[in-house]
């Protein structure tokens, strides 16, 4: 693979990060046509994403990597015969496939084939924005299939219906759809200031913004003032909607807010967080640039809390030039 510089601002530019770019008519009217469905299996522009757990396989063409497999390709590599349709490309049908442990293993020796975590693909630049979102719904829907081989209700095996995006008991008649977790993730500020946390598998000297997932029955602005207030002890007001990211990991949507602090003392739950401080505005301009003089950085640009940052960041320049023209 061609080496990628290590952060990469132009494929995600503020309020674009990964996953959010739809390449992809979902034609949802289609998964019920059994006989189209079939028909754009036999469909020779047909394409599919390989996924197996947090992998794909992608087919190597010199230096270059291709992700969308050919159908018959893909099953020659050991992709399983169940498919999941996940829409249109250009009028092409496009698939998500799973595949088994052992297949990916008997790939790993091949020149011709590469199986490559996606988070690392996505950060390395080695994959196309316009395909990103699409893996992540076959990622989340293959991943989905993998973990739900029950019934939920009565315990009897399920099979796959429309086209991937449901589970039906042929025992209990149940329906089962998959589903998507939320997350919030907050910039919490106190004025110049915003309250960045440390996670231990974090890399060393990354800082990133807080996030929880919200709880049975809690709003969204319930969920950050919780989570805000069990980590670090901060009480915050004020949240309001920012933006949301597709988070295939392995199915959130995490929905960015902020919110003003309405405390300044930091006691940093051990159980959840490595650390948590305050950060000015300065700071964190030279973590997103990878310029901090202690090594310190922020999430890479392909995270929602890159943007959520960068935007704070970028308020205080918007802010200095009206007060100039003023």
């Amino acid at each position: 693979m061609t080496a990628k510089p290590a952060m990469l601002p132009a494929m995600f530019p503020l309020g674009q990060p990964a996953f959010v770019s739809h390449a992809l008519d979902r034609a949802a009217h289609l998964r019920t046509d059994p006989e189209r469905l079939m028909a754009m299996e036999d469909d020779p522009r047909a394409r599919a994403y390989v996924v197996h757990r947090d992998s794909m396989i992608l087919a190597r063409e010199g230096d270059a990597l291709r992700p969308r497999l050919k159908l018959d390709e893909a099953r020659r590599l050991g992709a399983n015969p169940g498919t999941v349709f996940l829409g249109l490309r250009d009028g092409a049908p496009v698939f998500g496939m799973g595949i088994a442990a052992d297949a990916v293993e008997a790939l790993l020796a091949r020149a011709d084939v590469m199986v490559g975590n996606i988070r690392a693909l996505v950060t390395e630049g080695a994959l196309a924005v316009e395909d990103l979102s699409a893996i992540a719904v076959a990622k989340s829907l293959v991943g989905w299939h993998q973990r739900h081989g029950f019934c939920a209700n009565c315990g009897a095996r399920t099979r796959l219906s429309q086209a991937g995006w449901r589970r039906d008991c042929a025992s209990c008649n149940a329906e089962h759809f998959p589903r998507t977790d939320p997350v919030v993730i907050m910039m919490v500020t106190d004025g110049e200031r915003c309250l960045l946390g440390r996670q231990p598998h974090f890399a060393p000297g990354m800082w990133s913004c807080l996030a929880g997932f919200v709880e049975a029955a809690e709003t969204i602005e319930d969920a950050v003032r919780r989570e805000v207030l069990e980590e670090t002890g901060v009480r915050c007001t004020d949240v309001s909607y920012t933006m949301t990211q597709p988070w295939p990991y392995p199915s959130s949507m995490m929905i960015g807010c902020a919110a003003r602090a309405l405390s300044a003392e930091i006691v940093v739950d051990r159980n959840e967080l490595e650390d948590a401080r305050w950060f000015d505005r300065a700071e964190v301009a030279l973590m997103l640039k990878r310029q901090h003089p202690d090594g310190l950085s922020g999430p890479h640009p392909f995270a929602v809390a890159h943007h959520l940052l960068g935007r704070w960041v970028a308020q205080a320049g918007a802010e200095a030039v009206a007060a100039t023209a003023g």
